[in-house]
């Protein structure tokens, strides 16, 4: 069946079941004695927010009738003459905040207009729980999981400003390569070389505890860690791989996964970033997302007599992310430094192609297991400065589009694309350049997004113009500090 096909019949409203009861939920903050209540959300460009209420002012009703803010200054919201809007509490996020000394219950909250009392089109997480009613609709499947692996830096010491007479960055970490020959009374070196922090033990590896406190914290809120370690780059580069979970709930859980490693890092006076690309000549942070479709239990991506042991259906699926890449990348790496790190030479994933265990293919196959519960694919080009419910979304909904309509990936490639001779290599697509091409993309190909009411043309419109307005003008109108040296004495 077309896509267009079921369109007709698919409600845009999004019905969540709760496991957990409002009741049980203020029975779960009184056992542990919560004073606060964190009501958490987050805006369009994918920024955690937060505002806190006393306990007393939560209550049953409460879950219902939400609490109160001013979505007009809430980046990609509304405008001021319709500023109201309501935080609804979900009952199923709530738990202990691990970081905060003051008890605080903490959920995730969905945005709802106060007037209509429907939620909020502009929603992230509304938008990630439509996709999951549109997969379920579609009778391809029951559900889906998603397993992201987010890679981050974590510094001592961090500079940067921007005005009309300077521009400059400063960046520092005790792990720093640079920092071999620094007076650092003693310095003792063990700070891992360019592209050689994949992975050795301490000392050399000087975040191994970091990040460990960081682990535990996670596991206090829930989350299910399987692996840490310290990642390829220099300078405190590592990552932290959590459990796999269905689509709306991993990407609470990747939000947690953000404020838990930041502000454990500037507990230990250090700061985590996310961002892509803060470092030139080495290896920058991506976020492989390990992606997969279920029905009655059963793994629908498994084929024991299938390529790499994938069904047909996950062919179609790799179809549809390779059909629609350059528009997904809006959402997977929408930022003007993504771009930084997808090009080649730094195990970035920039060929539109599909293979098992090919890291330099955009999208692999892994094969570290026969078991069919184990059997994913891997979309290797978003970055974790993504907001994962519009990017896990996005990718859900090509996918989708991928199976509905039967798209041929082509063939795979399995050899090293940077050992091919130049003809054949020229023929092998890349991703785009540039975070302008990739809204280019996303506004000439954004079709699949808004079936079923999932993304509205209003969601696209927004992103659209959040993303050239604020940030890609702003970045092409600048002058970079590099451009001196090259232009300076013209």
């Amino acid at each position: 069946m077309l896509a267009r096909d079921i369109e007709k019949r698919l409600s845009p409203q999004v019905e969540v079941v709760s496991r957990s009861s409002p009741k049980e939920v203020l029975a779960m903050a009184k056992a542990r004695a919560a004073k606060i209540v964190d009501l958490k959300f987050t805006d369009l460009p994918g920024t955690l927010q937060h505002y806190s209420v006393p306990m007393s002012e939560l209550d049953e009703g409460s879950f219902a009738s939400g609490f109160g803010f001013d979505g007009s200054s809430i980046r990609g919201f509304q405008h001021i003459h319709e500023s109201d809007m309501l935080l609804v509490p979900d009952p199923d996020t709530a738990l202990i905040d691990p970081i905060l000394s003051t008890p605080t219950l903490s959920m995730f909250c969905t945005v709802r207009d106060p007037v209509t009392g429907e939620s909020y089109s502009r929603d992230p997480r509304y938008i990630a729980q439509k996709a999951e009613v549109f997969l379920r609709q579609s009778g391809i499947a029951e559900l889906s999981y998603w397993g992201p692996e987010a890679e981050f830096f974590v510094f001592d010491d961090v500079r940067f400003d921007q005005n009309q007479y300077s521009g400059y960055y400063f960046i520092d970490s005790a792990e720093g390569a640079w920092n071999t020959g620094r007076q650092e009374e003693p310095n003792l070196g063990y700070k891992p070389r360019y592209k050689e922090g994949y992975f050795p033990a301490p000392p050399t590896d000087s975040l191994q505890e970091f990040r460990s406190q960081v682990v535990l914290k996670m596991k206090e809120a829930g989350i299910e860690v399987e692996a840490h370690h310290h990642e390829v780059a220099t300078a405190g580069q590592g990552e932290i791989d959590i459990r796999f979970n269905t689509l709306s709930r991993t990407a609470d859980q990747l939000m947690m996964y953000k404020y838990i490693i930041k502000n454990v890092a500037r507990a230990h006076g250090k700061a985590v970033t996310f961002m892509p690309k803060p470092l030139f000549m080495d290896n920058g942070s991506g976020m492989h997302v390990h992606q997969s479709l279920w029905k009655d239990s059963v793994n629908l991506f498994y084929d024991d007599e299938g390529y790499a042991q994938i069904s047909s259906s996950a062919l179609h699926y790799i179809g549809g992310l390779l059909k629609h890449a350059p528009a997904l990348l809006a959402f997977c790496a929408p930022t003007t430094n993504s771009y930084r790190r997808l090009v080649p030479g730094y195990e970035a994933p920039v060929n539109l192609v599909y293979s098992q265990r090919n890291r330099s293919a955009c999208i692999r196959i892994p094969m570290y297991s026969p078991s069919p519960k184990s059997k994913r694919i891997e979309f290797r080009p978003p970055d974790p400065s993504c907001n994962p419910y519009l990017a896990f979304a996005a990718m859900l909904m090509a996918g989708i589009d991928g199976v509905l309509n039967h798209l041929d990936p082509g063939d795979p490639l399995d050899v090293d694309v940077y050992e091919l001779p130049p003809e054949e290599a020229a023929r092998v697509k890349q991703v785009p350049g540039s975070l302008g091409e990739v809204l280019t993309a996303l506004e000439d190909d954004h079709e699949f997004l808004l079936q079923g009411g999932v993304f509205t043309p209003d969601v696209v419109e927004a992103w659209l113009d959040y993303k050239r307005r604020h940030e890609l003008d702003p970045v092409r109108l600048r002058p970079h500090p590099y451009e001196f040296y090259l232009y300076f004495d013209a």
